[in-house]
């Protein structure tokens, strides 16, 4: 290999190994506060402090839904406030199955029948009172009081068919071990779009009784 293709190749891996980290470093942000009951391989159970969650329903099929929802939702902690303040970004980003969306209702989307909740906890220092209201009506703010949930961690692309497989896992842990369930699955995804499928960090959480 001549001097001028080991240097293109050492810029190029330089430039690969600077991606692939930058990922996780942005994803160092806070998280939702929890304890930790009981944990087998890549299943826990957790109990979650109360927390506020900025929320907007969207409707349509579910990549296109988060990523309308993570916009709606960046556009307020970005500032689209009534005093025009940015709120520190957090993880994750969850998203679940919701109720159907009627036409008179806020948010229309054409398509598809189905529609999606999609989440950012707000960070622990806001209380309802302290958190800048939204100018945009999509975005509704609520308190969410102390849960437990049976959730399953795993890494990879955050696709439809990675998202089924570790369901079912999730589902015949539940099954097995007569645990009774509060919800429909949510999706939490704590990486940006950007990050390499290994270096992921994603999960499938389900309240439990």
């Amino acid at each position: 290999m001549n001097k001028p293709w080991i240097i293109i190749t050492s810029i190029t891996l330089t430039l690969l190994l600077g991606y692939a980290a930058l990922g996780p470093a942005m994803s160092n942000v806070e998280k939702p506060q929890y304890q930790l009951i009981s944990e087998q391989g890549n299943i826990q159970i957790r109990e979650y402090n109360p927390s506020i969650v900025a929320e907007v329903q969207v409707q349509g099929e579910r990549e296109e839904a988060i990523s309308q929802g993570f916009r709606l939702l960046a556009d307020y902690i970005f500032g689209n406030n009534k005093v025009e303040q940015d709120i520190a970004m957090t993880a994750p980003v969850t998203q679940q199955s919701g109720q159907k969306i009627a036409m008179t209702a806020p948010v229309k989307q054409q398509g598809s029948d189905n529609a999606w909740k999609v989440n950012f906890t707000m960070p622990s220092k806001y209380s309802m009172n302290t958190l800048p209201k939204p100018n945009n009506e999509k975005v509704t703010l609520y308190q969410v009081p102390s849960k437990k949930y049976i959730v399953i961690k795993f890494s990879g692309m955050g696709s439809n068919k990675n998202l089924a497989l570790h369901e079912k896992e999730l589902q015949e842990y539940i099954s097995k071990n007569k645990i009774q369930t509060l919800s429909e699955p949510i999706y939490a995804f704590y990486n940006p779009p950007w990050t390499l499928a290994f270096l992921r960090h994603n999960e499938i959480m389900i309240e439990i009784k």
